[in-house]
């Protein structure tokens, strides 16, 4: 579905990714785990064409590398960034609207069932149902990151790249997080999850990366993750 070959992107420059090599199946959960400054977040960044990269990133056999953000969105890849970027002045069913816009500009395929519609969003996603008229900017800090993963779904993508999306977050909304991302891969959705709490990654994910210095230092199940103590320590733990 989606792979990686060494794949370099950066800031200006300063090259964060060193050559990332990997891939994503459908229907799966990959976490890719790291401390801060481990490149994680540019890797999300650079898989949707926001930085400057080289490499390979390819999608179904298609190349994305010279394709614009809103070109990879509308070939069926969502994307929720750690900075959950909800419009504040606009209410939280204007925001959702906006992820409908994305369906309806993608050609059909078989998965646009995927796609759903407000009344099915607030059904799946009850907490902004008595919120859908409030602008986003009121929401607290669990609802505007929901708000924005929901966003992202009304579109029914094939892929989902989830960028800490339970940054600052109380384990009651970090555990409905989990069981959302759960519930969309059984829908068979393939989930790319970047994440520092490594109980919630390792509870959802069927693979996990560790990422250091801009590589790939570690890749397996969570299984083999929890053998390696060598790979926590050096890469994982403060």
């Amino acid at each position: 579905m989606l792979e990686l070959t060494d794949v370099k992107a950066g800031y200006g420059g300063s090259r964060v990714l060193h050559g990332v090599t990997m891939r994503v199946a459908p229907g799966e959960i990959v976490a890719v785990l790291g401390r801060n400054g481990a490149g994680r977040s540019t890797l999300a960044r650079a898989i949707m064409g926001q930085l400057p990269r080289e490499g390979e990133i390819c999608w179904h056999g298609q190349s994305l590398t010279s394709l614009a953000s809103h070109q990879i969105a509308r070939l069926g890849i969502g994307y929720v960034p750690e900075t959950r970027d909800v419009f504040g002045p606009l209410t939280v069913s204007q925001n959702l609207q906006l992820g409908q816009r994305v369906a309806n500009a993608r050609s059909r395929t078989p998965n646009d069932d995927r796609a759903m519609t407000l009344a099915e969003a607030f059904a799946r996603f009850e907490e902004l149902a008595p919120r859908r008229d409030a602008p986003a900017a009121s929401l607290s800090g669990g609802e505007q990151q929901l708000l924005s993963l929901c966003r992202a779904m009304m579109a029914g993508p094939e892929l989902l790249i989830v960028d800490e999306p339970t940054e600052g977050l109380a384990p009651r909304v970090v555990a409905r997080i989990g069981r959302i991302l759960t519930d969309l891969r059984a829908t068979g959705v393939a989930i790319l999850l970047i994440e520092q709490k490594l109980s919630l990654a390792l509870s959802c994910a069927q693979r996990v990366a560790v990422m250091g210095r801009g590589v790939l230092v570690f890749e397996g199940t969570p299984g083999d993750l929890a053998a390696a103590p060598e790979i926590r320590r050096e890469w994982l733990e403060v």
